[in-house]
Order: structure tokens, then sequence, then C-alpha cells
């Protein structure tokens, strides 16, 4: 029997008990301002409320009264899974509480959980859907029920209750869950959508209880064997349709894809499994290079919400779920520390600014369900007031029918701050770059830093020293791709190249370092296989991605902008490019010979950071803009 690592109330989301690299605890590091400080800060002031009381109002969290006073019946609000939402609210509760340790928060865990713990069976079942009088009877539908879906995410719940708080009723409510389904589930049986494996791998290394992970890895092994019915989106849809160890690229509904993914990662590092590990690196690699969009949101059908086939990746289509780009960065985190390979990271940053910045509405209170890269038309202006199928018109919904996105961004915040570093026996790397404060346990004693910095808007870091071991320790830096000409001042000045950068050495108390990544914008110029953008660039500023909005072009229509790939200004904290609006005039057939264009006077495009779009109302927008005729061919393209 394999001995899982524990660490009860040390606040670390993940935590392998193999491996030489650890992910920090919610009390290691503090944001003590800056880009993502604002959003914790929201997001425990506005969002989680807000989520809370959208399930009281719809009847999602009076399902569990309804089950445990008795009074089932065929009607019941909400989808199969809207058990889900509560335990990913209550999650993202846990994870603030241990941040900030508001006793209001902490009311707030214990009252939800008792709501859903009287609503627990005897035999350890709990399910408001299923099982009861009035409702279909248990695990009649694995593909569509989400029974073990919903489990997967109480179980992270608890998860984060015990690493924030320790022992108690969530976790006794999750351990008699986790036991119910490996008694059910010990010899067949998986869930068209995974979930349950990534939170029977989480809550088994929390407990220490190795059936748990073992229980993970026979979900993980029956996966691909074609055991779920088959339907007109394939078993694909469900990762049922090739082994996970055989497959070579992500596929089918994008966030089931990932939540697999993040599970198989647990599992291989817990288990040993070097051969499984291996597998989903090989997936990881072929899907970052030809099914991810720039933004780094993974997902590019609307049909199925899944992954489209390779270089299939047209923007006003884009699907890119928020819960896939958080499912991506779970794939990511969980890479880095089996591996170390700071390229991980280089996604996480990408996804976090551009995709799970992107969702929330700056008050916390709509949010984004899809990430499409152009809105070809500006749509109406959202209504706080009424549930959205899916807010996909190019404003964000203050809640949705299908409403996966809200909690997940919301336990996502909780808990950002444990992405921006990791940590080996004698190393600590920092990977994201934000003002805080981390402090550590190394081989040779404590090891503290303070960062201030006004990343991402300016590229200078500063790692002021605060306490260090006595002997030398290493301090590492991950430089983006896109940082060359970075510059690392540590007692005089030296080129880094983009990847990692390591000081080792004996540092002092009072010392600083000081990392400069050049924030510059840059066009990005589309690989010529992804043919919805060909003849088109982006524009990007360090780790944001740029777009243009028709709010910004009184008397233009977006689409007759052209740019020209040289030439980019910075000015007043604005990106400019030089661009041009061509109208060819109406047509009644949209093919033939070129014809002729009339070109306007050039003029300054103002571009905004693409998290930002739609916040002044609803409008047009593009990433990807074409570039003129008369520009190419010009010698602007690098190679």
């Amino acid at each position: 029997m394999t001995v899982l690592g524990t660490d009860p109330a040390g606040g670390r989301p993940v935590v392998p008990s193999r491996g030489d690299r650890r992910p920090l605890g919610l009390k290691e590091v503090t944001l003590t301002g800056g880009f993502w400080a604002k959003r914790q800060e929201t997001n425990a002031a506005e969002t989680l409320a807000h989520c809370e009381r959208w399930m009281e109002e719809l009847g999602w969290l009076a399902n569990f009264d309804r089950v445990a006073d008795g009074t089932t019946g065929p009607e019941r609000p909400g989808w199969p899974f809207s058990d889900s939402e509560v335990y990913k609210l209550i999650e993202a509760m846990c994870w603030e509480h241990g941040r900030s340790g508001a006793p209001e928060v902490d009311e707030s865990i214990r009252r939800l959980t008792a709501r859903v713990g009287r609503a627990q069976d005897a035999d350890g079942y709990l399910n408001t859907c299923f099982g009861h009088p009035g409702r279909p009877p248990r695990y009649r539908d694995l593909e569509d029920g989400h029974e073990l879906y919903n489990t997967g995410h109480l179980l992270q719940a608890a998860v984060a209750r015990l690493r924030t708080a320790g022992d108690g009723d969530l976790v006794d409510i999750a351990r008699r869950a986790a036991d119910h389904v490996c008694e059910v589930f010990a010899t067949a049986g998986i869930c068209g959508h995974p979930e349950i494996e990534a939170g029977l791998a989480e809550f088994g290394r929390a407990l220490g209880e190795s059936r748990y992970v073992e229980q993970a890895r026979r979900f993980l092994d029956r996966r691909g064997h074609r055991t779920l019915r088959d339907i007109p989106l394939g078993r694909a849809y469900f990762q049922d349709d090739v082994p996970i160890r055989e497959a070579t690229t992500f596929r089918g509904h994008a966030v089931r894809a990932l939540y697999l993914a993040a599970a198989a990662v647990d599992v291989a590092v817990e288990l040993d499994d070097a051969p499984l590990l291996r597998a989903i690196e090989r997936q990881w690699e072929h899907a970052v290079a030809r099914r991810t969009y720039l933004t780094g949101g993974m997902g590019s059908r609307h049909q199925d919400e899944g992954f489209g086939e390779d270089w299939e990746l047209p923007p006003d289509r884009a699907y890119c779920e928020t819960c896939a780009g958080v499912a991506s960065i779970m794939v990511s985190w969980r890479l880095h520390l089996a591996t170390g390979d700071v390229r991980y990271a280089d996604l996480m940053e990408r996804t976090f600014y551009n995709i799970i910045a992107t969702s929330p509405r700056s008050d916390g209170k709509a949010f984004f369900y899809a990430n499409p890269l152009h809105q070809r038309a500006p749509g109406k202006p959202g209504d706080d007031a009424t549930v959205s199928p899916r807010a996909e018109g190019g404003s964000r919904a203050a809640w949705f029918d299908v409403s996966c996105c809200p909690t997940n961004v919301a336990r996502t915040l909780a808990s950002w701050h444990t992405y921006l570093a990791s940590a080996g026996e004698r190393d600590l790397t920092l990977l994201q770059y934000a003002p805080s404060r981390v402090t550590t346990d190394l081989a040779g004693g404590r090891f503290a830093i303070e960062v201030a910095t006004a990343y991402p808007d300016d590229g200078e870091v500063t790692i002021r020293v605060l306490s260090a071991p006595r002997d030398p320790v290493a301090l590492r830096l991950r430089v983006p791709p896109w940082a060359s000409g970075a510059v690392l001042d540590d007692g005089g000045e030296r080129p880094v190249a983009p990847g990692l950068v390591t000081v080792d050495r004996v540092f002092t108390a009072g010392e600083a370092l000081r990392l400069r990544l050049p924030l510059r914008p840059r066009f990005t110029w589309p690989d010529r296989r992804v043919d919805a953008v060909r003849g088109c660039v982006a524009v990007e500023r360090g780790p944001l991605v740029f777009c243009a909005e028709s709010l910004d072009l009184p008397g233009i229509r977006l689409d007759d902008v052209e740019v020209h790939p040289a030439g980019l200004t910075e000015r007043d904290g604005r990106v400019l490019a030089r661009a041009r609006a061509v109208a060819g005039g109406e047509r009644s057939w949209p093919y033939g010979s070129p014809g002729t264009s009339e070109s306007g006077a050039a003029f300054e495009l103002d571009l905004v950071p693409y998290h930002r779009w739609a916040e002044r109302g609803p409008t047009a927008m593009r990433v990807w803009l074409p570039v003129g005729e008369t520009a190419r061919g010009e010698g602007d393209r690098p190679e």
C-alpha cells in the first residue's frame, strides 16, 4: 500500500507525495496589491455572495432541503449537475477563508455544509436529482446523469476545507461519499463527465488514503474502451473512444478532456506511473501546438463544446469555454509540479490573463461563458435580472442556465496566489509576477522575499530578500517566451534568455534583484495552416492579448478596418496601430474579382486588452485584424 503525504490545514490545493516540486500554501504567499489582488478582493466581496444568492433564488440549494425533508418529486429546479455548483461555491469559500480568515466566510461554509449533509443517505450516496421519491433511480444514466461528476466536486471542496481548516463535517461527508463510490464502482462503470477521478485523487492524497487514488486509477483505465453508449457526437465527446494512455491529443468535450488529464497527472505522480505521465505530456504538447487559441482558450466548436481538428481555430465561432480555461490551468499546473518545466507556467499565464480575467465583469457580478476572439455585431446589453443560456452575445451574464463558469472562476481566483511559485528541496521558483510576499521553508532554512512590480503594465520586477538560510539556495525566475531582451540585475546587469534563469548562492536579508521584462507592443502572426485567420495579425503586449472594439470607431465599421503590420505605438497608456478603413461597396454576390476598393485616410486604431472587452457596453470586437493589401509583401512580416 502506498502511503500518501498529508498536509492537514496547510493550505496547499495540490500536494504531491512524490517528486521534487511542491506548491506553496495559502499562508506562504500573500498578494499585496496589483492586478490579481484586486480581483481576489472583488471575488471575496461580491462574487461569492452573488453565486449563493442566485442558487438560493433558483432553488438549487433548496434541492438539498427537499431530499432531507423527504419532499422530492417529479419537479426539481436545475440540471442534474446543479449540485456541483454548490460544491464549487463551497470550495471557493474554503480557499477564501484560508486566504483571509474572514469569520463570515467560515459561517457560510458551515451553513451550506449543514444543508448538504442533511441530504446524504445512510450509505454515503449524495445527490438531489436521483435516487429519491419521485426521482429517477441511482446510476441509471452514467452518460448524462453527472452523479459521479457531482461527487468529484464535493471531494474537491472537502480537500479545500481540509487544507485550510482541518478535519470536520465537510470532510466527513466527503469521506462517506468516497467510500460509497469505491464500493459501488469497484469493478465497473465510469461517468460521462470526468471529474470523480480528480476528486478521488486529490482527496486520497489529502487524507493519505491510497484506495481513493487506486479507484481514480481504475476509472482512468476503464475509459476509452467504448463502454458508454454511442451518441451522434461520438464517443470522443466522453473521451471513451481511445484509452487515455494511447491518445495523442486532447479531443472531444474540452472541459471533460482536461479534467480527465488533470486527474491522470495526479494519479501518475502518486503511483509513479511514468508512461501515464508521458501520455498526458504528449497530449498537452499536441493540443497546445495545434488546437489552442492565442488567448490560451481551448475548444473550437459550439456543437460539442469541444476541441476541433488540428488548426481548426475560427475566431468568430471560438467557444473557449471559461471552464475549459480553468481546467487547462489545472492540467498545466500539475504538469509543472510533476516535471519542473516552466513552459506549462507560460500557458498558465496566457490563460490567466486572457480567459480567467476576461470572464468576470469588473464588479464580479456577471460573466462570459464562451470567449470568442471575434464578435461581429455589438449584440444586446446584458440583463442582470435574467438567466442567460450561455452569454454568447457579447455581454456578460449575471447567471447561466448552465452556470458552471461563475463558481469555477470563483474557486480559481480565491486560490490564485498559490500558483505564483513552486518550491523544491533547496529552490524557490517564481512562476507568475505580482506584488507579493513569499515565505517558505527550504532545506537550509526559511527563505522569504518581497516582490514589487506593476506587472503586467510594467515589466520591472524587484525581488527583495527578507530572510534567507545561511547556506546557498536557488532563486529561479521564469522569463516568458515573448521576453527577448530581458535583463537581470543581480549586482550587475546581464541579459537572460526566455526560459528559466537561476541565481544560486547565499542570499542576504535586505538585498534586491531586478528582472526587467521588455513590455513592448508586438504583432503576432498565425501559423499559415490556421486558415480562419490567414492574412491577419494580432497585437500582444507582455502576457496580454489586445483587441479592437467598434466603440472606438465612430462612423467606421470594424470589418472594414485593415492594419499595417508596422509602427505599433504606445501613448498615455494606450496601444495604437496604424490602420485604414477600406470600403468596397455593396455587392449582389460575395465572390468574384478583387474589384476596386476605396481607402480612407490612415488613422491610429485604439486597441484595448482583450480581458477588458465589452466592459463599456455591447460592441463588435476583433482580436485578429486583416492586413491591408498594400501592406502585404513589404517585408514587414518576421520570418
